[in-house]
């Protein structure tokens, strides 16, 4: 099983379902559509100076994954990159990619999640910025705070559903907070 991804150039930024369908095209090998683009070159140098492809690597060192995790040779054109590596390294590859990409302004795609991102913004899931983390902890403590408020005002019987409530809602906070501090 190997942990798969494509990085291109975006000439023109496309949705998950478009980029699905030309991710799939590239792995067929048709590159119709592919934007030449010296970034993508910059990218594949330094992922490779990482990470050398398989097929460059001495035959002994095949299964050292942290040398080279790639799983075959990596697809590649002027325009675009197709690597897959071995799954134990699937989240230290998919980090580096996500990296090496920003930095060279590429667009990676996901087939995995079916997510193509943007250097800088993600058509698929938007990653939650620290103020909305640190707004949205703010308003679970407000929350907290009033069904603490009703807990004890609110009739004997129903106090510890609202009780509930205000520490599901601290919980709420504290997970907010402790993101928006990474």
């Amino acid at each position: 099983m190997s942990f798969d991804l494509g990085v291109r150039y975006p000439d023109k930024r496309i949705g998950n379902k478009e980029a699905g369908e030309f991710y799939v095209r590239l792995c067929d090998g048709d590159a119709s559509g592919v934007v030449p683009n010296p970034a993508v070159d910059g990218f594949y140098a330094e992922l490779t100076a990482k990470h050398p492809e398989i097929n460059t690597i001495p035959l002994d060192t095949i299964d050292d994954h942290d040398h080279s995790p790639w799983s075959c040779k990596l697809d590649r054109s002027a325009g675009h990159l197709i690597m897959s590596c071995v799954w134990p390294k699937a989240t230290d590859v998919g980090q580096l990619v996500e990296s090496l990409a920003r930095k060279h302004g590429l667009a990676v795609y996901d087939p995995q999640s079916g997510l193509i991102t943007y250097p800088g913004v993600s058509t698929g899931t938007a990653k939650t910025s620290h103020l909305a983390l640190w707004v949205l902890g703010s308003f679970a403590l407000l929350f907290a705070a009033i069904f603490s408020y009703v807990a004890q005002a609110a009739p004997a019987e129903s106090p510890m559903m609202f009780s509930v409530f205000a520490g599901l809602c601290v919980l709420m906070a504290v997970a907010c907070f402790r993101q928006a501090r990474k």
